[in-house]
């Protein structure tokens, strides 16, 4: 069975830029709380809002897909397959749609005459969703290439709570996180091992999604997926334990540390909380964690987009050699968990 590969990357950020000062700045009461404290988010993204040149989320997608195109060997005609994981679904502005689906939408103006088309929604494991449809399609030999692509214009959810929030544990206390962003990526089939998704697996358990709040938690001083901490250690070797990428290592023979890895991408939703889970995964998998990759300082959390707008970041900066081996950690409500490993070499912005 052949292996699938990050043929190229795109993204597409708003020029405006709201810090988290200016952001708190909008509550009705002086916050009890330093929110860059807590999330490390110190400015966002927002988009446009000018009837002009409205950065609706299938626009930001539209942007991030053209991106994804300019540098790869592929016209869009080529393409076998669009995805479309966007959660934010805003068109024309403010309208919100269901049908047409964003990825018909996107293949049509793109020209991607013959591609199949279909939008998938798995909360911010909507990227690394679609990319583990279309690597299974590219793996099974039903096709040979195609496109994830996600634009997200959040920042609305972020308006309204810095509107409503009164309390230090309101449940919108996540929303003031969020950033605006696209991204998408053509994978196609691997010719070698310098250049492949080596596994990618996702797992769903709807016990534990009454844990998605999004509120400070004792535990990680910061967003965090647990708020409940009666039964956090069975919760943690969900995440990275037995349940996941320890018990996938376990069948192959391996342990995490003969995967090499050099660097770890998790899901930006707070600064704090990273290093309290890369802890957590020492202690399940009884091994370093590599360093972490993150941009949540500059652009939020900013859903779907979050692990491909860290990849595109820091391929920007030259801070990823060729050759260097990745794992992309997902964490959704849901509660949605998993992995990906890839090595990356040809991949450029």
């Amino acid at each position: 069975m052949s292996h699938s590969r990050f043929e190229s990357i795109g993204a597409y950020l708003p020029s405006n830029i709201v810090t988290t000062k200016e952001l708190l700045s909008r509550l009705k009461e002086p916050p009890s709380f330093d929110l860059e404290k807590i999330t490390g988010v110190k400015e966002r993204r927002v988009h446009d809002t000018d009837p002009d040149n409205y950065e609706d989320s299938f626009a930001i997608a539209m942007k991030a897909a053209e991106d994804c195109l300019s540098r790869s060997r592929y016209e869009a005609a080529e393409l076998d397959v669009i995805i479309s994981t966007s959660i934010t679904r805003s068109n024309h502005a403010t309208r919100m749609y269901m049908e047409p689906s964003f990825a018909g939408s996107i293949s049509r103006l793109i020209g991607a005459k013959n591609a199949i088309t279909f939008d998938v929604s798995n909360a911010c494991a909507g990227m690394l969703t679609g990319t583990y449809i279309l690597d299974r399609m590219i793996r099974s030999g039903a096709v040979r290439n195609g496109m994830v692509v996600s634009g997200e214009a959040i920042t609305p959810i972020a308006e309204t709570a810095a509107n409503e929030i009164s309390a230090k544990y309101d449940p919108q206390f996540a929303s003031l996180s969020v950033g605006d962003s696209g991204a998408a990526v053509v994978l196609d089939q691997a010719v070698d091992d310098n250049d492949k998704i080596h596994y990618i697996e996702l797992v769903t358990a709807a016990e534990y999604a009454n844990l998605c709040l999004g509120m400070p938690s004792d535990k990680s001083q910061g967003i965090a997926l647990y708020t409940d901490n009666r039964k956090m250690h069975n919760e943690d070797r969900f995440v990275f334990g037995s349940n996941s990428l320890g018990n996938h290592l376990e069948k192959l023979g391996r342990t995490f540390a003969d995967e090499k890895f050099d660097y770890i991408v998790h899901h930006q939703f707070g600064a704090a909380a990273i290093p309290w889970m890369n802890a957590i995964a020492e202690r399940e998998l009884g091994s370093p964690m590599p360093p972490d990759l993150r941009v949540i300082e500059k652009y939020g959390n900013t859903s779907t987009t979050s692990h491909f707008i860290v990849l595109h970041d820091q391929l920007s900066d030259q801070n990823i050699p060729a050759g260097s081996k990745l794992l992309m950690i997902p964490a959704a409500s849901g509660i949605v968990a998993g992995y990906l490993s890839t090595t990356i070499s040809s991949l450029k912005v």
